[in-house]
């Protein structure tokens, strides 16, 4: 997976967070991983809350991994676009029902060449318990809009998620002249490297800029603290030019599915 690690952010970071398992999880977290080491030498990760995530130089062996994943909840997956589909037919869940079925172009940055917008009046915070309630409505309306979660579970979800940004300082909010106008966080972080993830601004505020300034500082903060290149995949067309516009280069197209109830494969 290092050997890759632009495409395989989600199972490194949880391996070097949680460990590993003898056979299990390793952990009762939900981001904790079970690994399965493909005959080609590549990976296939399944984390406590069912995202599959691939690392494999030949999916079509998904044949294999048939008698290791069945039984177990799938609730969706993540991972390189030409690898995961390949995998989900293989395995027999191509054809399930889905919140989200798509394809997301994969951008990555070294940060020595990072583009810094003009920034006057602006700065960034960690979220703290006195933003939480503006922060879960934010985070409610992404599930929505971004992920297709269901209306009775995306204002326990955001909060549940929240939570975990104020404890882990993963995520800052982008204050222009006092005020909050945007989101920025890192989903997955190793040492050298970030994967950007959970992008977002109020639609009121949407096209001014706020986002691609909040990642860039964002990105110039995770710098002076050593870490040297950034990844992401962006859900929108406008995603894209902002992350283009801050030095984002093209790279792996990435496949997001999540399906509306749990799925499990047959041996």
């Amino acid at each position: 997976m290092l050997r890759h690690a632009d495409a395989a952010m989600f199972p490194l970071a949880n391996l070097r967070n949680h460990g590993l398992g003898q056979g299990d999880f390793a952990t009762a977290h939900a981001h904790a991983t079970r690994f399965w080491i493909s005959g080609s030498g590549g990976v296939l990760a399944l984390s406590r809350s069912g995202m599959l995530m691939p690392m494999l130089p030949d999916p079509f062996e998904a044949a294999r991994f048939r008698p290791c994943l069945a039984g177990l909840p799938i609730n969706g997956a993540v991972g390189p676009a030409d690898q995961l589909r390949p995998l989900l037919a293989g395995l027999g869940l191509a054809g399930s029902q889905t919140l989200v079925n798509r394809d997301e172009p994969g951008f990555a940055l070294d940060l020595a060449a990072l583009r810094m917008p003009m920034a006057d009046g602006a700065h960034l915070v960690p979220p703290d318990a006195t933003q939480r309630a503006l922060l879960v409505d934010w985070r409610a309306d992404y599930h929505r809009t971004v992920l297709g979660t269901r209306e009775d579970q995306r204002r326990q979800r955001a909060g549940s998620e929240v939570d975990s940004w104020v404890t882990q300082r993963s995520h800052r909010i982008l204050m222009l002249n006092g005020s909050p106008v945007a989101l920025t966080g890192f989903n997955a972080i190793l040492p050298e490297r970030v994967q950007v993830g959970g992008v977002y601004t109020p639609p009121a505020l949407r096209g001014r800029g706020h986002a691609r300034l909040a990642v860039a500082l964002h990105l110039a903060e995770a710098r002076s603290q050593g870490v040297v290149r950034a990844v992401l995949f962006a859900a929108s067309d406008a995603a894209a030019k902002a992350y283009l516009a801050i030095g984002f280069q093209p790279a792996t197209t990435f496949a997001l599915i999540l399906f509306p109830e749990p799925r499990q494969v047959q041996a």
